[in-house]
């Protein structure tokens, strides 16, 4: 199967919702909303998410989807749920084909909150799931460092497509990553950027927009002739991932840049693109378990960019078991030509503990 509807729907699904997201991000009162796993729940959470699903719903009416978020509190803050729907409602993409294509706006309030209760599927390894988080790097968004949009279909366990809207990434593909790269960010002239793959059609960029696609070109990652030269991208939360385990392993490796500290998938773009090298997030508690939203999309961008992602222990990621990862512990994602070099330092770095 091509999946080229699938891949088509998701980007201009991801740009759309990215139109939302952008007005939310320069809004000072972000509306944030306490969450059982302590994360912050933005306005752009949930408005994102409900544009997402309806344009999947019209597509592609019998796919399931897992999402991140649920319509609860909205039915029982009014206030919370109308300011969400005034935002839902002008969030329109300026070419009339391309928003024709998604199935239009979404046309009340009542079916914004259904489709944000569509994202409800337990995920597993059967039939066709997509999985979205609507901003994922939530509290980056808060802060104004990165985040993305961040779509994936899965048949039967295995992603298919995968895209990120990344709008405070350089559009320049070749615009490399630096300490600063998570921080202090716009979405300024020259930023915005689409990333999408197919598995075994290779992966792209493109320049995010406000109407039709923007012309795409192909992307990969970059040779590492030395890994003591490569750049490393973790997460800006030591509640995420190691920062500890993260340095001894950069050490190991030689490497005396400091590492790029930047929030959401927009790292698994980054490298896909050649902007960065490798990036390590491991575990912190031992029960901890990955959300399949928070990886399917950028493990697929960066396999069909050239690269390689598994696990701590060398495992691929395996989608099918539900919402999270549970089989899997850790993230190592690098270029195909060093990624048994580096996994074999995350190994002895863990190993030794």
């Amino acid at each position: 199967m091509s999946y080229a509807k699938e891949l088509r729907v998701a980007e201009l699904a991801v740009q759309r919702a990215t139109l939302l997201t952008k007005r939310v991000f320069h809004e000072k009162a972000k509306g944030t909303l306490s969450k059982d796993d302590a994360s912050p729940v933005t306005i752009g959470d949930f408005g994102a998410q409900a544009l997402i699903i309806q344009a999947i719903r019209k597509n592609f009416p019998q796919d399931e989807i897992v999402g991140e978020e649920e319509a609860a509190t909205l039915r029982e803050n009014k206030e919370l749920s109308s300011k969400i729907w005034t935002l839902v409602k002008e969030a329109r993409l300026s070419d009339a084909t391309a928003e024709e294509e998604l199935g239009g706006p979404i046309p009340s309030e009542e079916d914004m909150l259904s489709a944000i209760d569509a994202g409800n599927s337990a995920g597993g390894a059967k039939g066709r799931i997509w999985a979205l988080d609507p901003i994922d790097g939530t509290k980056g968004f808060l802060r104004g460092g990165q985040y993305a949009v961040c779509l994936a279909l899965m048949v039967d366990g295995d992603v298919k497509v995968g895209v990120l809207g990344c709008p405070n990434l350089p559009v320049d593909d070749s615009a490399s990553l630096d300490a600063h790269s998570g921080e202090n960010q716009t979405d300024a002239e020259g930023k915005g950027v689409l990333f999408g793959a197919v598995q075994g059609q290779g992966a792209t960029s493109r320049p995010l927009g406000t109407g039709a696609l923007g012309k795409s070109q192909p992307i990969h990652m970059k040779e590492v002739s030395s890994i003591a030269d490569a750049t490393f991208c973790e997460s800006v939360e030591a509640a995420h991932s190691s920062h500890s385990d993260q340095s001894q392993i950069a050490q190991k490796l030689g490497i005396t840049k400091p590492s790029v500290r930047m929030d959401s998938q927009a790292k698994y773009g980054s490298i896909a693109r050649g902007a960065g090298d490798l990036y390590l997030r491991l575990p912190v508690k031992k029960d901890y378990q990955e959300k399949i939203w928070d990886h399917a999309a950028g493990d697929l961008i960066v396999r069909e960019a050239g690269g390689e992602v598994t696990d701590a222990q060398g495992k691929r990621l395996d989608f099918g078991k539900g919402r999270t990862l549970k089989d899997n512990k850790g993230i190592v994602a690098a270029p195909r030509g060093v990624h048994a070099q580096v996994l074999e330092a995350v190994k002895s770095v863990l190993g030794s503990k």
